[in-house]
């Protein structure tokens, strides 16, 4: 069992003041792999000090030697990429083949992104009028991320904050520090000063809601569910930090007869999207709507690609799905299930329990529902856990009402053979991404949503937006 009990504050890895301890679980295994400590609020008060102190000389540090920084990180990030799958493969469950291609590579992924956008990223620019715009750093930046995908989220926070002049206090969550407290050790190889970049470990309702309420925070970037999000808003409101929230999701991905011989393709492929990171993403697409005159055909594919999705160890090679985070996340999981059940939903494939030959571990079965209806709560609520409920819809107008039919609007997915009603569903659909017959997103581009899904955007440009203050400097016409 590692001891990974220090918080890295200043540049040291220092002992923290609480004594509260807590066990990281591999969620395969339900084996304790390290003890970390839970932050006390002086703990929390002696993070957001060490970043306060750097704060000035790092915001006056020249763009070009912060990019320098985040050119040597780049290197020193691919040459651990094998090191921090293994992590995050332990600490949350993801198969080591999808940690190593998808969880890990985020790290050279977003970094890519974000030095791409710097090279034409406008710090100032003269108006029409004569007056003057800067962008000028934040400060103090609080960020709080989840264990769905840790690495992702401490990059598309850590990054944009550390190239934009911001100083900042890193709190993962407490289910995943392990990646977090490596990428620690990354960012200090490569060169970023003491006390710019902190990082504690703890709970939302201790160390969240301290960083949330600080008056030394001056931002606080949160990725989560909607209720804890809810609750950071609130918590910074009397102190008017600036607020970033990436929330929940129920995404929509609607499948149109005019697919073609593609048909399969699209939906084998739809499925295997929605159970990706053992169906814990936010963006996951676990709402099908499918035309009515293809609805059992697809409803049959479905069925067949959930049956064939293995369940497995997450340290062996190959394509298969790990377990749920932990034992708290099985339970909620199933508890959908049932519900699901018990509203009437046509049960396809899987259900509640575990896979046959599990043992141990929070291993959950692929799930499929059919005949989901707009009044059932599998519908309405994000379930978090590879479920994915289906739903016919007679035309294209039907569908964009059901699509749009939730609170959410963070992702939505679009399978057609025509590029006119694809671009007509692009503008047509309550959703921060639209993604067709399969596109992901390319590096830099804005991730976030609409409604309960959130407010900002991380990613390239747009992410380096959310950690500048923009300064209006009105110059006499002589000194233009």
């Amino acid at each position: 069992m590692q001891d990974r009990t220090r918080f890295f504050i200043g540049g040291a890895w220092v002992t923290p003041v609480s004594v509260t301890r807590l066990d990281v679980e591999n969620p395969a295994t339900e084996e304790v792999i390290a003890e970390i400590t839970l932050a006390s609020r002086d703990d929390v008060d002696a993070a957001v000090a060490a970043a306060k102190a750097a704060g000035p000389a790092w915001a006056a540090t020249p763009v070009a030697e912060r990019i320098a920084i985040l050119k040597r990180l780049l290197a020193v990030t691919e040459a651990r990429l094998d090191d921090l799958a293994a992590v995050i493969s332990a600490e949350m469950g993801a198969p080591i083949s999808m940690a190593r291609s998808d969880q890990a590579a985020v790290g050279t992924g977003h970094l890519e992104g974000f030095l791409e956008a710097l090279e034409t990223y406008a710090w100032s620019e003269g108006l029409p009028n004569g007056d003057r715009v800067v962008k000028e750093p934040v400060g103090v930046c609080a960020l709080v991320t989840p264990w769905n995908w840790p690495l992702n989220q401490v990059t598309l926070k850590v990054l944009p904050a550390l190239a934009a002049g911001c100083t900042c206090v890193l709190k993962p969550s407490e289910l995943t520090p392990l990646s977090a407290m490596l990428y620690a050790e990354l960012l200090d190889e490569a060169g970023v000063p003491p006390g710019v970049f902190n990082l504690i470990n703890g709970t939302g309702p201790v160390a969240g809601a301290t960083l949330s309420r600080h008056p030394g925070v001056r931002l606080i970037s949160f990725t989560g569910s909607t209720r804890a999000g809810v609750e950071v808003a609130q918590a910074a409101a009397p102190t008017v930090k600036r607020v970033a929230l990436e929330l929940g999701g129920k995404s929509p991905n609607l499948i149109f007869a005019d697919c073609g011989d593609a048909l399969e393709t699209r939906v084998r492929a739809s499925v295997a999207e929605c159970f990706l990171n053992t169906g814990q993403s936010c963006d996951a697409p676990t709402r099908m709507l499918v035309e009515a005159r293809v609805y059992d055909r697809v409803c049959d594919i479905a069925r067949t690609e959930a049956e064939a999705t293995q369940v497995g160890d997450p340290s062996r090679p190959g394509d298969h799905i790990g377990p749920l985070a932990s034992g708290v996340q099985w339970q909620r999981v199933q508890g959908h299930i049932a519900c699901a059940l018990a509203d009437g939903a046509r049960l396809l494939a899987g259900g509640e329990g575990i896979p046959d030959g599990q043992d141990r571990g929070h291993f959950a079965r692929p799930t499929v529902f059919a005949d989901v209806t707009p009044r059932m709560a599998i519908w309405r609520d994000e379930v978090f856990g590879p479920v994915l409920a289906i739903t016919p819809f007679a035309d294209e107008a039907e569908a964009i009402a059901l699509a749009n039919d939730t609170e959410y609007g963070l992702a939505a997915y679009v399978q057609t053979g025509d590029r006119a009603r694809a671009l007509r569903l692009c503008a047509a659909l309550h959703a921060g991404m639209v993604h067709v017959n399969g596109q992901g997103l390319g590096w830099g581009s804005p991730f976030g949503g609409y409604g309960l899904s959130g407010k900002g955007r991380e990613g390239g440009a747009h992410g380096l937006d959310e950690f500048v203050e923009i300064k209006t400097i009105s110059l006499p016409d002589a000194w233009r």
